[in-house]
């Protein structure tokens, strides 16, 4: 039986240790080569991938989404959660806060973000009315309420070129544009996702307020350390929804 459900690592996420019978698998498409980690969880199959390589040693501009997003795809999954850490432009949404991200504002510049650039695949328009999945957001909403973790249900997520941190300039204008938090992975990520058909939520964990917003300069191993110490109330949610997804699709992301 395929795996249908795939977890993506983000920063701090870099081990598969909830799950049983871990295997190693090397996946090469036309975009690339891909490692990723099958395994079981009270019986539900379950791909593990890290978004950033071992030891955290792709950067957030160079990960190829495509070879990555379409490895999954071809192994079967049906459905992606998807975890970043976050820095906060909204005061509401606190170090240590979860968020269901449900639209992002692109800022991005030289990154591969579609399968669909001419030839065999084509031009297709990819409708984004909905980006992140209602239905997989629903179920992770009622999985953090069960097990009474912080989470905000809606939230939008500013995605930024890096690898560099955001200047308090940028941060300014991306409040006045709407955006709650800035990320570095979302886009094309998540597009990519919808383009091959697949259902994609992230779990947004927030591990500092942004620049200008923060009383002191930003550092990644601030944001490291926050990841580590939320590490258990992340794992818990992502497995409390790997355990309650249902069997059949009703949301509109396959088409």
């Amino acid at each position: 039986m395929a795996p249908q459900i795939g977890i993506i690592g983000g920063t701090g996420v870099y081990n598969p240790q909830l799950l049983s019978d871990v295997k190693e698998k090397v996946v090469t498409n036309l975009y690339g080569e891909v490692k990723l980690a099958l395994g079981t969880y009270r019986g539900i199959e379950v791909v593990f991938m890290t978004r950033h390589g071992a030891g955290h040693s792709v950067p957030p501009h160079l990960v190829n989404y495509r070879a990555n997003i379409w490895a999954l795809k071809e192994l079967g999954v049906e459905r992606i959660l998807a975890t970043a850490a976050v820095g906060s432009l909204n005061e509401v949404m606190e170090p240590g806060h979860f968020v269901l991200v449900d639209q992002f504002l692109d800022f991005t510049k030289n990154r591969q973000n579609t399968f669909y650039d001419g030839g065999e695949m084509g031009v297709v328009h990819t409708d984004m009315t909905n980006p992140y999945c209602p239905h997989l957001r629903e179920v992770l909403a009622e999985s953090a309420q069960d097990l009474n973790i912080t989470v905000h249900k809606t939230g939008t997520y500013v995605c930024a070129e890096g690898p560099r941190f955001e200047t308090p300039a940028e941060i300014k204008m991306y409040r006045m544009l709407g955006g709650d938090l800035v990320g570095m992975t979302s886009v094309p990520e998540v597009t990519l996702a919808r383009e091959a058909g697949i259902c994609y939520a992230t779990v947004a964990m927030v591990t500092n307020f942004a620049a200008g917003i923060s009383p002191r300069e930003l550092t990644h191993q601030e944001v490291v350390e926050t990841m580590k110490a939320n590490g258990e109330n992340l794992n818990k949610l992502l497995m409390k929804t790997v355990e309650t997804i249902p069997e059949e699709r009703r949301c509109r992301c396959q088409n």
